[in-house]
């Protein structure tokens, strides 16, 4: 329930931030509105899930994102930009804590281990900035729909925030390999079966995660060039997935 509850924090939080990041300039306010209301979705769930389940106040956290976001459709409803922004940062910000309150909470083995060094919190929010980024400017493609007359320039800078994300993540990974090497020799004996699992979700991690998703974000944005914003958002959908199945993998391994 943990993972759950973590990954759902995350996920707000990235698509706060990409709210946050948008220009407002050359979005319409009704993208800011619809998409505050997939924030308060995610922060619901995550406090319905985290409530009772969750040791400590957790859900306390995503509940707040939840009204926040909530609040800030109305502020977006009335074309009160300077308020919305606020409002979508304030989420952010919320869910941010939320998600470094969760790696202080690991499941090993059926025990909740406390456990929050900075590194685990800088990598899960990088996680959450990955997902929700992508996520966010899958969606804004899909907007052009409604707004055919919208410039493409926002729907390119919010897919290079997301490969901007995607940079960081990928160092810390290679250091992370680099660490899982040193334990090599502690890891020989253990079952073939967890060992053939562990190998299956490396192999979706870097796959996906860390070398599919760049390649799919930089095709998408040539795409823009043409321009042609349907296409390059059916690339996103695809980049959407690999970076989902990328980041439960990484979640799913560091648990494990």
């Amino acid at each position: 329930m943990t993972m759950l509850v973590d990954f759902l924090c995350r996920f707000g939080f990235g698509m706060a931030l990409g709210l946050v990041l948008t220009p407002s300039a050359l979005v319409p306010p009704g993208f800011f509105r619809v998409n505050l209301l997939v924030v308060m979705g995610l922060g619901t769930f995550a406090a319905l899930l985290a409530h009772g389940a969750v040791p400590g106040a957790l859900w306390i956290l995503p509940a707040a994102a939840a009204v926040v976001a909530w609040m800030g459709t109305v502020l977006w409803l009335a074309h009160r930009v300077r308020a919305g922004v606020g409002a979508c940062g304030l989420a952010a910000t919320l869910l941010a804590v939320a998600v470094a309150m969760a790696a202080t909470v690991v499941p090993e083995g059926g025990a909740e281990v406390a456990r929050a060094p900075l590194w685990t919190i800088i990598r899960h929010l990088l996680s959450g900035a990955i997902v929700g980024l992508t996520v966010h400017a899958m969606l804004l493609g899909h907007w052009y729909l409604n707004a055919p007359g919208m410039r493409v320039d926002a729907l390119r800078r919010m897919i290079d925030v997301a490969l901007i994300a995607w940079f960081p993540q990928l160092l810390l990974a290679i250091v992370e390999v680099g660490g899982a090497r040193l334990l090599a020799d502690a890891s020989a004996a253990a079952p073939a079966v967890h060992s053939a699992t562990a190998s299956s979700l490396w192999a979706l991690r870097w796959l996906a995660g860390l070398i599919g998703l760049p390649v799919l974000l930089w095709m998408s944005r040539k795409t823009l060039d043409i321009p042609n914003t349907q296409s390059a958002t059916g690339i996103l959908y695809v980049a959407c997935l690999a970076a989902i199945v990328g980041e439960l993998a990484a979640q799913l391994l560091a648990a494990g």
